[in-house]
C-alpha cells in the first residue's frame, strides 16, 4: 500500500470505532529512542524515517510534527501523502494538542496504542484537552490491523556486561536501587526502559539498531527480582549466574500479569515517563512516582567504565585517522559517494577490537545535505562528493568498552569567507564549553550560551540542544543532564560524559558541526565552594585549513594546539609511518 492507502486504511477503522483522532508515536513500549521493526508503526504509516515525530490521524486530517533535525527530511518525505507538516517550535506552528482542539468535537474519543503512550504523555493530553471532556481509548493497535506484514518480536541472544567493562556488580548495583526504593517507602520498583533495565542487571543484546538492549522488563523487589525477557534468548550458563543474585527469569507477555499480581498493600516505585499506560494501568497497588534512580547512577561512570570510553575513544581515533587518511587520497580519483563514506567508516571502525557496531546511523551530508542536522542518506538523495565544498560527518560506534559520538566537517576544497566564518564561529563555541570551569550545582542550561556567543555576536543560531548524555556501551543519547536552552533541573556532576556539538546550518548551502565528547571531572576547592570542568576525551583532528585564525583567542588557539598535540601522542603509536606523518601534518600547531 501506499502512505495515502494506509493513512485511507486507518481512517475507515476510525470511523468503525467511532473514534475521532488516533496518535502515532515514535516509540515503543519502552519509551525507546530507536525501536524494534515491530514498532516502527509511524514510519510505515507516514513514510517519514526521522528518529522522532508525532503522527495524528483525525476522521478528515493528518498532520505530522517534528522538530527543527527533520524539517527538511519531512518536507521531502511527506510530499504527496496528503499528511500536513507542522513545524515544531517555529511561530505561528499549532502544538498537537492546540490542533487536536480545533480540530475534535466535545466529547472526542482519541485513542492510541497504550503499550506505546507513556503515562505523562497520557496525562498531558488530558490535561491539554480537559475542556472537550476527552475519552482516552488506549486497547486498541489499530495500526496493527492494517499491517500485514508486521516484524515479529526480535529474538537476538542476551549475553553478560562483565564487570570488567560495567566496573560494579549487578548485585552493588540493586543495593543501590534499594536504597533508594527504602527512602521511598517502597517493596518494589518497576522498570520498563531498556538502558535502564541493561545497566542494573549488567545486560546487554541485539534486540535494537544501534543500541545493545535486549527487549525486557524487571521488577525489583526487597531481596528478589525478576526480569522479563524471551526466555530463549537467555543462555543457561547466565540465568545460573544471575539467579546467584535472587534474580530470575520470566517470559517478556506475562509482565502485565504479574504487575497486576502485586499486593494492593504494597508500594511500587516507576518512572512515569518512562512506563507505558498498559503496564501502569495492571498495577494495583500503591504506586510512588519518581525517575528511576538508575537514570542518575548510570549517568555517573565509574573509573573502570571512564578508562572504557577513553580505550574506546582511542581506538575511535585511530579508525577515524585511517577513514580521513582514505578520504584526502582517493577524492577526485575514484568516485565516493555519501553510501561510499558511510560504508568505510564502518569498515574502519570494524577493525578495531571489541567493536560491535555503530551506536546510531551514519550521518554523511555533503554540501547542501550537510543543513539537514539529522540527514539520512537515502538511494534517492546519494550524491559523488567532491574536491569542493563542505562535508559534514557525524558517526560513532559500540565497543564492548564504550560509545562513541563525534562530528567533523571536513573542507574538501578552498573554502568561501563566508564558509570559513561559519566553520570558526562554531569552532569557538565548541572550545568554549570545553574550557568551562563552573561551581558545583551549574546545570547544562546554565552553560549552553558559552557554544552559542560567538555565533549570538553575528546573529546566528541553531536549533538543536548542545549537548547530550553519552552511555557507556548503552544508548548514544542518555539522561538526565544534558546541555541545552531549555531549563533542566539536572546538575552536571564528576562522572558524566556529555557532547560538546554547536552547529550552524545555512539552508541550500551547507552545515557546519563540530563535536567532542566531554568528562565532566573535579578540578579545586576554592573559599567559594567546589568548582568543576571538563576533560575532552574523543580524539580526531580538526581540519585547520577551515579557519580563520584571526576570529579565534589567544587562548583558544591554545587549546586547539594542546588539543591536537594530545591526539598526535595519543594515536600515533597505534598507526603505521605514513598514518603517523600525516597525523602530525594534521596536527601541527597553528
Amino acid at each position: 500500500m501506499t502512505v495515502a492507502e494506509r493513512v485511507s486504511a486507518l481512517r475507515s477503522l476510525l470511523h468503525e470505532k467511532n473514534i475521532h483522532a488516533y496518535i502515532i508515536t515514535s516509540t515503543d513500549p519502552h519509551m525507546s529512542e530507536y525501536v524494534p521493526d515491530r514498532w516502527t508503526t509511524r514510519q510505515w504509516l507516514s513514510g517519514f524515517t526521522g528518529s522522532a515525530g508525532t503522527l495524528i490521524i483525525t476522521q478528515e486530517k493528518a498532520g505530522l510534527w517534528t522538530d527543527s533535525r527533520y524539517f527538511l527530511q519531512a518536507e521531502t518525505q511527506l510530499a504527496g501523502s496528503g499528511i500536513e507538516l507542522f513545524k515544531m517550535g517555529t511561530a505561528g506552528t499549532p502544538t498537537q494538542n492546540e490542533w487536536l482542539s480545533g480540530e475534535l468535537p466535545i466529547n472526542p474519543n482519541v485513542g492510541f496504542d497504550g503499550t506505546c503512550f507513556s503515562v505523562a504523555q497520557t496525562r498531558e493530553l488530558k490535561n491539554k484537552l480537559g475542556d472537550l471532556g476527552i475519552n482516552i481509548i488506549e486497547e486498541f493497535d489499530l495500526v496493527n490491523e492494517i499491517w500485514e506484514s508486521r516484524p515479529k518480536l526480535p529474538n537476538q541472544s542476551i549475553f553478560d556486561h562483565e564487570v570488567s567493562y560495567s566496573g560494579q556488580t549487578r548485585y552493588s548495583k540493586l543495593l543501590q536501587i534499594r536504597k533508594k526504593m527504602k527512602e521511598c517507602e517502597c517493596n518494589f520498583h518497576f522498570v520498563g526502559s531498556l538502558d535502564d533495565v541493561a545497566w542494573i542487571f549488567n545486560i546487554r543484546g541485539n534486540d535494537i539498531d544501534y543500541n545493545p538492549l535486549a527487549l525486557a522488563y524487571a521488577v525489583i523487589g526487597i531481596e528478589s527480582a525478576t526480569l522479563y525477557l524471551g526466555e530463549d534468548q537467555i543462555s543457561n550458563d547466565l540465568i545460573q549466574k544471575l539467579t546467584e543474585d535472587e534474580i530470575y527469569i520470566a517470559d517478556y507477555g506475562q509482565i502485565f500479569n504479574d504487575l497486576d499480581k502485586i499486593p494492593g498493600s504494597a508500594s511500587v516505585l516507576l518512572d512515569v515517563n518512562r512506563t507505558n499506560l498498559n503496564a501502569f494501568y495492571s498495577i494495583s497497588a500503591n504506586i510512588v512516582e519518581r525517575e528511576n534512580p538508575s537514570q542518575l547512577l548510570k549517568s555517573i561512570k565509574n573509573d573502570v567504565e571512564t578508562d572504557g570510553m577513553k580505550n574506546a575513544m582511542k581506538k575511535d581515533g585511530v579508525a577515524l585517522t585511517q577513514f580521513y587518511y582514505w578520504l584526502e587520497e582517493n577524492i577526485g580519483k575514484t568516485k565516493i559517494t555519501e553510501f561510499t563514506v558511510m560504508g568505510k567508516l564502518k569498515e574502519f571502525r570494524s577493525l578495531q577490537k571489541n567493536f560491535k557496531g555503530e551506536s546510531f546511523g551514519s550521518i554523511v551530508g555533503y554540501k547542501d545535505h550537510g543543513a539537514h542536522p539529522h540527514y539520512s542518506t537515502t538511494p534517492e538523495s546519494d550524491v559523488e562528493i567532491k574536491a569542493e565544498g563542505l562535508l559534514l560527518i557525524d558517526s560513532g560506534g559500540q565497543y564492548l568498552d564504550g560509545t562513541t559520538d563525534i562530528t567533523r566537517t571536513i573542507p574538501m576544497g578552498e573554502l568561501n569567507e563566508e564558509e570559513k566564518t561559519d566553520f570558526t564561529l562554531v569552532l569557538k563555541g565548541m572550545i568554549q564549553l570545553a574550557m568551562a570551569k563552573f561551581p558545583k550545582g551549574t546545570r547544562g542550561c546554565n552553560l549552553d550560551i558559552l557554544a552559542r556567543q560567538a555565533l549570538w555576536n553575528r546573529g546566528k543560531n541553531y536549533g538543536h540542544g548542545t549537548g547530550h548524555g553519552v552511555g557507556c556501551f548503552m544508548n548514544v543519547h542518555e539522561g538526565p543532564q544534558s546541555i541545552r536552552q531549555e531549563i533542566k533541573d539536572q546538575a552536571l556532576l564528576p562522572g558524566m560524559i556529555t557532547s560538546d556539538e554547536p552547529g550552524f546550518y545555512r539552508e541550500g548551502f551547507y552545515g557546519i558541526r563540530h563535536e567532542n565528547l566531554i568528562l565532566c571531572c573535579q578540578e579545586e576547592t576554592t573559599q567559594f565552594g567546589e568548582f568543576l570542568s571538563f576533560e575532552t576525551i574523543t580524539l580526531c583532528h580538526f581540519e585547520t585549513k577551515g579557519i580563520i585564525y584571526e576570529l579565534l583567542t589567544p587562548e583558544e588557539r591554545q587549546w586547539l594546539n594542546n588539543y591536537h598535540q594530545k591526539v598526535y601522542d595519543i594515536l600515533s603509536p597505534e598507526l603505521d609511518e605514513s598514518h603517523q606523518n600525516w597525523l602530525k601534518e594534521k596536527t601541527k600547531a597553528i
